[in-house]
């Protein structure tokens, strides 16, 4: 009762909402840019949710008298090696590609958000001792240390997951950090902490609803980024095991029947280009939309 008093006494110490007034999809929908890679993202991820009722066959059902079969009405892409049809595979990959990197980008923010967070609060020894620890981890190559920490845990897409969880939250977290300690000096803050308003509604009602726009783009972004290096680590072999198909694992099988059959690594590689480019415009529009004033 006393803190809604005291937010009530001052409403001109409300931050101003750096959201546009009409919704995030109205705007995104007046931005080519935003729109092309939301419509390109929502087409992959509803493929790949509907994958057992759209693809033609078995993603792992063999017919080794009909290898590298070329396009037919039964098998729209073709087979690959072990005549398996490469439409099927592609779908079905595409919830484990997908859908991998949507969960670890999820996780990353969320360990990065909460750890920048306290680190920009708090300060002092734990603000030190936070940072320290992301500079050790910046100081090493990312998609190094994931390949060590995956290598060392053994193949498989949960060690995969926690291998790239483990190393990807600093670039979060360092972002949240100077965003808070930026927005901590803001006049309006300040203001809110003159008049006695608590320190946790100082930071869910001024500052954290004031910093979501930048870090959203940052993850939307780093989603693509996250999904070229699960495919990555997947084509070195650390990711799914045979017979699972994912995009990476589907490129590694195909390279060594690269001469003879070309498609078997250039559909899987188109699938993650276009999704990387998805995910890249819809961060570019999302940052014209949360932040116009950003210049480009």
């Amino acid at each position: 009762m006393a803190d809604a008093a005291v937010t009530a006494s001052a409403p001109e110490l409300q931050a101003p909402a750096l959201l546009p007034p009409r919704s995030l999809l109205r705007q995104l929908g007046g931005d080519r840019t935003a729109l092309a890679g939301l419509v390109i993202l929502v087409l992959m991820y509803t493929a790949a949710l509907a994958a057992p009722m759209i693809a033609p066959q078995d993603p792992n059902e063999q017919d080794v008298g009909n290898r590298y079969a070329p396009v037919s009405f039964e098998h729209p892409l073709g087979t690959d090696n072990l005549g398996r049809d490469e439409l099927s595979r592609l779908l079905y990959g595409a919830r484990v590609s997908l859908f991998t990197a949507l969960g670890v980008g999820v996780a990353i923010l969320a360990i990065g958000i909460v750890v920048g967070s306290i680190a920009g609060f708090a300060g002092g020894f734990v603000d030190g001792l936070l940072m320290r620890i992301v500079d050790v981890l910046l100081a090493f190559p990312s998609l190094l240390l994931a390949l060590a920490i995956t290598g060392m845990l053994g193949p498989g897409l949960l060690h995969l997951m926690v291998g790239m969880v483990a190393v990807w939250w600093t670039d979060y977290a360092r972002m949240m950090r100077g965003l808070v300690l930026s927005m901590r000096e803001r006049p309006f803050v300040e203001s809110a902490r003159a008049v006695g308003l608590p320190g946790r509604l100082v930071a869910s009602r001024h500052v954290l609803p004031n910093i979501v726009g930048p870090v959203i783009v940052l993850g939307t972004v780093q989603t693509g980024r996250l999904l070229l290096a699960l495919s990555a680590l997947s084509f070195l072999g650390l990711g799914v095991q045979p017979p699972t198909s994912e995009w990476g694992a589907m490129l590694s099988e195909g390279q060594q029947y690269l001469a003879s059959a070309p498609q078997l690594m250039v559909y899987p590689g188109i699938a993650i280009t276009l999704a990387a480019l998805g995910f890249n415009l819809l961060g570019d529009g999302l940052r014209d939309v949360l932040d116009p004033t950003m210049e480009h």
